[in-house]
């Protein structure tokens, strides 16, 4: 339900940017930070709120995150300007990165490897699909009927009697040996990421300008010195030494795929919408609800084939299909349809929600049972970080579409090359996963022997 939760409140800005750019006298910037905000404190944070689960107890830091979503959601609704409202959704997105490495950490301790962790799992995944799908007609059907500020409002309550209910019912879990607290991979890894972010938002309205330029190589040079504290650092934050694995290179590359590939583009598709075919906030937001409500049904399904299927196949297939159906929104204009998009949304739905859920059993089983919150927070960054490239890329792709015929008619080309780049992008997603082959853990044969202390060591 955190999981849900979040997906909603990220999700709900994304048919109502307008409204809200009209009420804070927005300019294009603005919108630009209103829609990708959170990510900066999703992808910032999800590292640092990973090891602290793992570290200082998992229920301690989902609930930590409850309360300061619910705080941040209220700075939201009461926000008086764009720079505060930008902010609340920054800290939004911190909370939210405690909740979801936190949420599937407990799950990967409560639940042992087998069927019933990949239904636990599968249902996490389909969180995902949920969350997207609700939160843009939530947020419309409210905007419809009153102000948009409700909407965070709600929100912020919903967050409240998340966190009452996870004090209940939740039990502690943390690693047995707490690390120390690595100051300079926190430091390096969050103002890294944020830079990165922060560029590639900015960078929307001119790549060549100063401080976005400032912005990308702090970046790299952040994420490069990142690299190296971690390899250098008595107790890391992230082990490198993950990297070493098949099944854990394979949950970072399928989440980054999914991040660029499919939600970059479907960011957009509400937008595209409204431009081409004059649909309305909740129009377009029941649209868009074709892919995400499908992949809330078939995130849960995914577990009734994990037996003949891994998880780290069920995300290569369904990175296909998610592609496939991206290819099928080439040629869609402002003479098109609305069922027009059906069959490509339809394709990509069932696809992510075969591979949200794969991708949470995979992050889970990719790392050691200590470090589970660990996994799921690089998992979940790699996607969040991958949804600000994948939305830079299709905003700078709309922007050198060809101009002429209307801004319908560029929109619709736009769309159309973006389609093109984002289906190839995910089915090469697809096929780097696939080749992530595990190499089986080798058996160690002994001589049969009464002693206890040897066969307890077997």
């Amino acid at each position: 339900m955190a999981t849900l939760l979040v997906l909603i409140n990220f999700t709900a800005p994304v048919s109502t940017v307008q409204v809200i750019k009209t009420a804070l006298g927005s300019g294009p910037s603005g919108q630009t930070w209103i829609l990708g905000s959170i990510s900066v404190g999703l992808a910032a944070c999800l590292m640092v709120a990973g090891t602290l689960a793992d570290d200082y107890g998992r229920k301690r830091i989902f609930v930590i995150g409850g309360a300061l979503l619910a705080l941040a959601t209220v700075v939201c609704a009461i926000a008086p300007s764009t720079p505060v409202f930008v902010l609340g959704r920054i800290v939004q997105g911190g909370a939210s990165a405690a909740l979801l490495a936190s949420s599937l950490g407990l799950l990967g301790h409560v639940f042992a490897p087998g069927p019933e962790r990949a239904r636990a799992t599968g249902l996490w995944g389909a969180m995902v699909g949920g969350g997207i799908a609700i939160g843009p007609v939530f947020s419309a059907l409210l905007g419809k009927v009153t102000d948009w500020r409700v909407t965070y409002g709600v929100l912020a309550v919903l967050a409240v009697l998340v966190m009452l209910w996870g004090i209940r019912t939740l039990e502690e879990s943390r690693s047995e040996h707490r690390r120390s607290f690595d100051i300079a991979g926190v430091l390096t890894l969050g103002l890294g990421i944020t830079l990165l972010i922060a560029g590639l938002t900015e960078g929307r309205s001119g790549w060549t300008q100063p401080h976005v330029v400032i912005f990308l190589v702090a970046a790299v040079l952040l994420l490069a010195g990142f690299v190296w504290v971690e390899k250098h650092v008595a107790e890391p934050m992230l082990d490198l030494g993950l990297f070493r694995r098949p099944a854990f290179i394979a949950s970072i590359v399928g989440a980054l795929a999914t991040g660029m590939g499919v939600i970059g583009l479907m960011t957009y598709v509400p937008t595209a919408a409204q431009s081409m075919l004059g649909l309305s906030p909740l129009g377009s937001a029941g649209l868009l609800a074709f892919w995400s409500g499908l992949s809330f049904v078939a995130a849960p399904q995914a577990r009734r084939f994990v037996t003949r299927v891994g998880d780290r196949h069920q995300v290569a297939v369904g990175l296909v299909v998610c592609g496939i159906g991206e290819l099928a929104l080439i040629g869609i204009d402002e003479q098109s349809s609305w069922w027009r998009f059906v069959p490509g949304l339809v394709l990509a739905g069932l696809g992510s929600g075969v591979v949200n859920a794969a991708l949470a059993g995979l992050a889970v089983r990719s790392v050691p049972a200590h470090r589970v919150a660990v996994g799921s927070a690089a998992n979940n960054a790699s996607r969040y970080l991958g949804s600000s490239l994948g939305v830079a890329l299709v905003a700078a792709v709309l922007a050198l579409a060809p101009r002429g015929g209307g801004a319908a008619h560029e929109m619709g080309t736009g769309m159309s090359y973006a389609a093109v780049i984002a289906g190839v992008l995910t089915i090469v997603g697809a096929i780097l996963v696939a080749v992530c082959r595990e190499r089986p853990e080798p058996v160690s044969t002994v001589e049969t022997s009464d002693s206890p202390k040897l066969a307890q060591s077997v």
